[in-house]
């Protein structure tokens, strides 16, 4: 692979590490900032939505640039909302913090995705994706532990100092590996739009959306549901965590293997599992040992759906691949946001800490339900692309 790929994917694990670090210092930000868990959790639903809104706009309002230059652009913009978050004086300014950065995020693996799809051969494609999405995952293993270890012991401020400095390693790392890009082809912001007739990318999205939205709305409240309802003390929430990232990372290299060979197949394995996998953690999330394993089966299983459904967003909407990325990317955080939202009201009504397993596992069936049709509709236009050709070769159009 290219030695390009290893900048994104250290971009990528920054980036990750924002994401996630705050679902480990809940209790800690709530604190301090004087709020309750699910205003604190809120946090979670802002930064997604952040990516949504933000990400398709800042992809928009950079398609002129050379894809390497909004690289840049965007990793400032992360550094920005990060010092923003570690120095807020309230609430309102955290909030603030993490929405800045998270603009970055959607429109950042949405450049990055199609970059690194554009640097490898076609049979090669997910897998170039999955390696961005593994610094994502990495952050999981090693960045979103760290930050909760360090916030825990320092404070939640040290963290998003300790994120601004790998935004500026990142920042780096772009400037110096990525090759020079060109100019993208001069396309109109109303044509790439029209790609969004598509009912396909759509659906792309919807996947999107609701296998990431499934595996967050448990996730999202994983610091609770490890020491109130496991039994385990706050300081293995660390270790828990590594265990989590790794899942992610075997799953998203999985992913991004299998869904080259056969990307609807790969798909409709991987949510079923999630599904059934959420299921599982629902009864073993009461005992230490089986919620352990089973949080790593449910990362694994929910980011095995990643490269599948980033590939097929670029597929479907082939003359705006960058717009349509950013924008699955923003489908996957909408489907954080309302994972997270729901899985907090469930709690708020008293229905117990795991009951946001439970709306992650109806989320991943609606996924699944999803990634049929969409199969569905690739065999029939595969069927009527191929009767023309088999009408042409009957007896009757031969002798006519």
């Amino acid at each position: 692979m290219p030695l390009a790929l290893f900048a994104l994917m250290v971009s990528a694990f920054g980036i990750g590490t924002t994401e996630f670090v705050v679902s480990g210092l809940l209790p800690e930000i709530g604190d301090d900032m004087n709020v309750s868990l699910s205003m604190a959790g809120l946090l979670i639903s802002g930064y997604a939505l952040g990516v949504v809104v933000g990400g398709p706009i800042a992809t928009a309002a950079g398609t002129r640039l050379p894809r390497k230059n909004m690289l840049i652009i965007l990793m400032l913009l992360f550094i920005a909302g990060n010092v923003l978050a570690a120095l807020a004086p309230t609430y309102g300014f955290l909030m603030a913090g993490r929405i800045i950065s998270a603009v970055c995020h959607g429109a950042f693996f949405g450049i990055a995705a199609v970059v690194a799809a554009d640097l490898v051969d076609d049979s090669k494609r997910s897998r170039a994706i999955s390696m961005v999405f593994t610094g994502l995952t990495i952050a999981n293993v090693v960045g979103s532990p760290l930050g909760t270890w360090v916030g825990q012991g320092f404070g939640w401020r040290a963290t998003f100092i300790m994120i601004t400095i790998i935004g500026f390693i990142s920042l780096v790392g772009i400037a110096a590996l990525i090759p020079k890009q060109p100019r993208p082809e001069s396309t109109s912001l109303r044509a790439e739009l029209s790609e969004f007739k598509k009912l396909q990318v759509w659906l792309a999205v919807a996947i999107a959306g609701l296998s990431i939205g499934a595996l967050f709305a448990a996730y999202s409240y994983i610091a609770p549901i490890l020491t109130d309802v496991s039994g385990f003390d706050s300081s293995s929430l660390t270790l828990l965590l590594v265990l989590f990232g790794v899942g992610l990372v075997i799953g998203n290299l999985l992913g991004g293997r299998f869904a080259d060979r056969a990307q609807i197949p790969t798909l409709l394995v991987t949510t079923a599992l999630l599904a059934v996998v959420l299921v599982v953690f629902t009864f073993t999330a009461h005992y230490k040992i089986p919620a352990a394993f089973t949080l790593m089966l449910v990362g694994g299983a929910g980011f095995a759906t990643v490269p599948g459904f980033m590939t097929r967003a670029i597929d479907k909407a082939k003359g705006a691949p960058t717009l349509a990325s950013a924008v699955a990317s923003s489908g996957a955080n909408l489907g954080i946001s309302i994972g997270a939202y729901v899985g907090g009201l469930t709690i708020d009504v008293e229905l117990g800490l795991t009951s946001p397993i439970w709306v992650g596992v109806v989320m991943a069936a609606l996924a699944l339900a999803v990634t049929a049709w969409a199969g569905a509709l690739d065999k029939s236009e595969r069927k009527q692309s191929d009767e023309p050709i088999a009408k042409a070769d009957t007896p009757a159009a031969v002798q006519s």
